[in-house]
């Protein structure tokens, strides 16, 4: 019978769906037969195409009537068998999967039953979610626990410990060494009391005292526990010049044993005690450490990250150290550890005898004249901890490791920031430039032909797009370097590339920190990525069986887990929806709530120390842990490396270790360029390989006010690319969020929209106002990215921050000490958002401004900001879709035009704009480059630019060849009437010069015919009379 033969059909009906069901069964079969191997989904194919042309026939089972014709029976087969050999490859059990339920921390349970298949709507295209296991919600709890800090009934170490001793006190060539011997009997109150240990003193350098604490005892069997290995975190040492350079420090290390041993660091130009343990006991345990320093009243304290807090930490403030998978919390620990801190004094000076008096109230005279001295404090040590920020003093308090400390003289944060980065963490990457331009990502992008979408839009609302990213969706069950060949198919996807390449833009995958590793007796449970990367070992030193699978949680979307979060003040401009969507969210909690427990006292657990004996899984002292259990959500403390080294000491460098594997890997993959990687979980020295992003924020303004001083803290912590996920990525934005926010990423480094599945779309053209905004944003930014660039180079190669807090440009005005509403971006442009919902105005500071010196261009009207009076707080006007932006006087920034790919603009003429100082000076630098490349073979070029006496100057040096011309140049704060112009004595005509004498700026351009041969190729100077 031919298969078109409609001769003998019964009805029309049933002929429509034997052939629905025909080509729907056809597709499914050839895709999933191509993903097993091509072959075989090209042979299904001739097959059909042979049945088709009735060139080969099939009989149909005797009996079997369900289809007409052959070739839709044979496809019924073949399709049932297919799903019967997915099903029960889902259903094999493994021991994979009860490794990582005991790697949970959790007690086994037994398997569990594949999650039902669902449908979830996201951005208009519909995504299937297919049968994976699913991890039990007790995998991923563990026992209850009382932090100490909330502990009323904790012992308190200082009252129970007997403290050290200090004896054999020895003097070295750039210190001194001592024994500390317990001092009195053993209080063992969270371990066990080390008895006898090594006190080693150094003069390191002229900025740098190092002061190290390790048990006398150390071997192979316990070096692990204490001692924090150089090829994971780099430990300073002693300069080669260190004989002479510390002779002129300004630092002093003293010690008593009055009653037990302690120590000070003191600033000698000042008689400043920067830390003292005088009057507290050095407790020192196998598993708990805890040492105390004063601090004065009202203290400047800023670092020890990662936290969603202030920049300014406070008096009232528990940082605890332990990384934690969690969305952002604000006060509690999330991903990253970074053991520094800044502390900034301020001292009145008196104007007659010049005597020094130090600042412990918040109330600062406006009149009064202020100097301040910052040090740097940082305690390499890789185990879980805390930190307590207390109105006196603050204390330390380790699992584990040892007393690692290094002081930083300064005295300005430039100075501690630089040596820091320098001697200990080292020097940001230097990114590649088309990583500054914009990226675009979301969790549910359902395929490429979306993701096509997306870029189009972009391009269609003329929104500047460089980088187009892609979350999790795109995996073939969440594994690594593996493909969904339904969604994301690796031949639509090299078409897609091949286009997205030739604009001049950027695909960039999300790529999670476990691998799979396939059940061995499940022959058809293949993960080839896994064999080829333990056989180029290019990836990681060792991979930890692991298997992913549906996280024990319901995922954003599904039943129960609708979200329904809309930012502070939605109710407010949207109040129809905001009340739906306070209803449904109330039902979905009434519909998933249980029972109210009777109310009992928590049976909390407690761990009593056993003397030699460490408890990695619940350590005696519990610190204030986001998720309680050490275990919860993370490999178990007990989980054993390759080298031995358990889980609970090194927790904390994994993050930063895959960054470091990652790295070295794309520096193999692609020789001589740059890698871009953007990590979450970060250690001290992570900026070295990879920037950061702010984590699972929230569309909250809250978050967005966060996101300044999260990246104020990581500019201390040496990792400048930082940039939040803009608009949030936790719940829904909204439109004036949206607005806002993208208007402020803008001049953050890092500059990615990102939100979660089954939240609404926010990319910026969704909403009008937010498409105006951001092209108004970003066309400021792409101008800038020049400048920006060159603040890359200089932190990369001189540990300079980007991202800098008013009170590091201005460190003599206390007022500034806890001002992170605004920030500059460098020293030359000053940013002050609109942080909350419905404001039409910004009060913001201009520092040194309002005769102290200093002068501001505002951006869009190139007029110098009016200010009356020194310290004052401005009332800014900032409507909806206007961020305000100001010159800073006294600085010059390059600028290149714009366009929508950051590849466009660099082959765009170039611009100057001098921002004059009240004195009518100005400086400033351009760094250019290949902008990908390790090694510049092609050379590079540095171009330097003064203002003074009515003259711009550009002077360069380097053989980088750039053939742009110069387009323009804009002078800000020119006083005096202009009637002529000219560019290295040659006369610029009348038309190409624009002098406003009510903004007193002037505009060159026209530059083009003079700089023909590229705007740096010989040296000029612009004049104007």
């Amino acid at each position: 019978m031919d298969l078109f033969d409609l001769r003998d059909r019964g009805d029309q009906v049933s002929f429509a769906l034997e052939s629905a069901f025909f080509l729907s069964s056809s597709i499914f079969i050839f895709l999933t037969a191509n993903k097993v191997l091509p072959f075989l989904g090209w042979l299904y194919l001739a097959f059909l195409l042979l049945c088709l042309l009735n060139w080969s026939k099939i009989r149909p089972p005797r009996g079997f009537t369900m289809y007409r014709y052959p070739i839709s029976i044979f496809n019924f087969f073949i399709y049932i068998t297919i799903l019967l050999s997915k099903t029960t490859q889902a259903q094999s059990p493994d021991k994979d999967t009860a490794n990582i339920q005991s790697a949970a921390g959790a007690t086994a349970a037994p398997l569990p039953s594949p999650t039902t298949s669902g449908v979830i709507e996201i951005s208009e295209t519909t995504t299937t979610f297919r049968p994976i296991f699913t991890v039990p919600t007790e995998a991923d709890g563990g026992e209850s626990l009382l932090p100490n800090i909330n502990d009323p009934n904790a012992t308190d170490a200082q009252v129970a410990c007997p403290g050290y001793i200090a004896a054999t006190v020895k003097r070295t060539d750039y210190g001194l060494t001592a024994t500390l011997s317990l001092a009195g009997p053993a209080c063992n109150v969270y371990g066990t009391d080390v008895e006898i240990l090594n006190l080693t003193v150094e003069y390191q350098s002229a900025d740098r005292l190092s002061v190290r604490v390790v048990p006398a005892c150390i071997d192979a069997s316990n070096s692990s526990q204490f001692i924090l290995p150089t090829d994971l975190v780099h430990q300073p040492r002693i300069d080669a010049d260190a004989e002479s350079s510390s002779l002129t420090t300004d630092l002093g290390f003293v010690w008593s044993n009055d009653p037990t041993f302690s120590f000070s660091v003191l600033r000698k130009s000042t008689g400043d005690m920067l830390f003292s343990t005088e009057g507290t006991k050095l407790v020192y345990e196998n598993q708990f450490i805890e040492f105390v320093s004063a601090l004065p009243g009202n203290y400047n304290v800023y670092g020890l990250g990662e936290t969603i807090h202030g920049l300014r930490l406070g008096n009232n403030f528990t940082k605890t150290m332990w990384a934690a998978d969690v969305g952002d919390p604000i006060d509690l620990n999330i991903y990253g550890s970074h053991p520094f801190y800044l502390d900034t004094r301020y001292y009145e000076v008196d104007s007659s005898t010049g005597n020094l008096t130090l600042v412990t109230s918040s109330e600062t005279n406006a009149t009064a004249d202020y100097i301040a001295y910052s040090h740097g404090v940082y305690n390499r040590n890789a185990h879980g901890q805390e930190i307590l920020l207390r109105p006196t003093n603050i204390t330390w308090r380790l699992l584990g490791g040892s007393i690692d400390l290094y002081f930083y003289a300064g005295p300005t944060q430039p100075d501690v920031t630089t040596a820091f980065q320098t001697s200990a963490i080292g020097l940001p990457a230097l990114q590649q430039y088309f990583t500054f331009g914009y990226h675009q990502c979301r969790w549910g992008y359902a395929n490429w032909s979306q993701l096509q979408e997306v870029v189009d839009n972009h391009e269609r609302f003329g929104i500047p797009l460089e980088n187009i990213w892609t979350d999790i969706d795109y995996m073939n069950q969440y594994r690594d370097f593996d493909n969904d060949l339904l969604r994301y198919n690796y031949t639509e996807g090299e078409t897609f590339l091949s286009n997205l390449h030739a604009s001049g833009r950027h695909y960039i995958p999300i790529i999670d920190a476990a691998i799979y590793v396939p059940n061995p007796e499940n022959a058809s449970d293949a993960y080839v990525h896994l064999q080829t990367g333990y056989l180029r070992a290019e990836l990681m030193i060792d991979i930890l069986p692991s298997i992913e699978v549906h996280p024990p949680f319901k995922l954003p979307g599904e039943p129960g887990a609708v979200i329904y979060e809309y930012p502070e003040g939605f109710n407010l401009t949207n109040a129809t929806e905001a009340a739906s969507a306070a209803s449904a969210s109330s039902r979905q909690v009434a519909a998933s709530s249980t029972a109210s427990p009777s109310s009992t006292v928590p049976n909390y657990l407690r761990t009593t120390p056993t003397p030699g004996v460490r408890d990695v899984n619940y350590p005696p002292y519990v610190i204030n842990h986001v998720q309680g259990d050490l275990a919860a959500h993370a490999v178990s403390p007990n989980a054993t490396h390759a080298d031995g080294t358990e889980e609970y000491d090194v927790h904390n460098l994994f993050g930063s270790q895959i960054l470091n594997a990652t790295y070295n890997a794309l520096l193999a993959a692609m020789p001589g360029r740059r890698p871009f990687i953007i990590g979450r979980s970060t250690f001290s020295g992570a900026g070295k390989w990879a920037g950061h992003w702010g984590g699972d924020n929230y569309s909250l303004w809250a978050y967005m006010f966060f996101s300044i001083p999260q990246a104020l803290s990581f500019s201390l912590f040496g990792i400048p690319m930082f940039g939040a996920d803009t608009c949030g990525f936790n719940g829904n934005s909204d439109e004036e969020l949206c607005n806002r926010w993208m208007q402020l990423s803008a001049f953050f480094p890092f500059y990615r929209n990102h939100n979660t599945l089954t939240a609404i779309p926010q990319e910026a053209y969704v909403w009008a106002s937010v498409a105006e905004a951001s092209r108004t944003a970003m066309n400021i930014r792409y101008s800038i990215l020049p400048y920006m660039y060159t603040l890359f180079y200089l932190a990369h190669s001189t540990g300079s921050t980007v991202m800098r807090a008013l009170a590091w440009e201005f460190p003599n005005d206390p007022s500034l000490a806890a001002a992170d509403r605004q920030f500059f971006l460098g020293p030359a442009i000053l940013v002050t958002p609109v942080l909350v919902q419905g404001a039409t105005n910004v009060s913001g500071v201009f520092p040194g401004a309002g005769g102290l010196g200093e002068v501001y261009y505002d951006w869009y009207t190139l007029s110098a900001q009016d200010i009356f009076s020194p310290r004052a707080n401005v009332t800014i006007d900032a409507p909806l879709g206007h961020i305000p932006v100001y010159l800073r006087g006294g600085y010059v920034i390059p600028t290149q035009e714009p366009a929508m790919t950051t590849r466009d603009a660099r082959r765009n003429p170039w611009g100057v704009i001098a921002a004059l100082s009240l004195q009518g000076t100005a400086q400033g630098n351009l760094y250019i480059d290949d902008g990908e490349s390790v090694v510049q073979e092609n050379g590079t070029l540095f171009v330097e630019f003064t203002a003074s006496g009515n003259a711009l100057y550009a002077s360069a040096r380097g053989t980088w060849n750039d053939t742009n011309p110069l387009a323009n140049v804009t002078v800000l704060g020119v006083q005096d009437n202009v009637s002529s112009v000219s560019l290295n004595g040659v006369s610029v005509g009348e038309g190409s010069v624009r002098y406003n004498d009510t903004n007193k700026a002037l505009v060159v351009s026209g530059l083009g015919g003079l700089t023909s041969g590229g705007a740096w190729r010989e040296d000029w100077v612009l004049r104007w009379s």
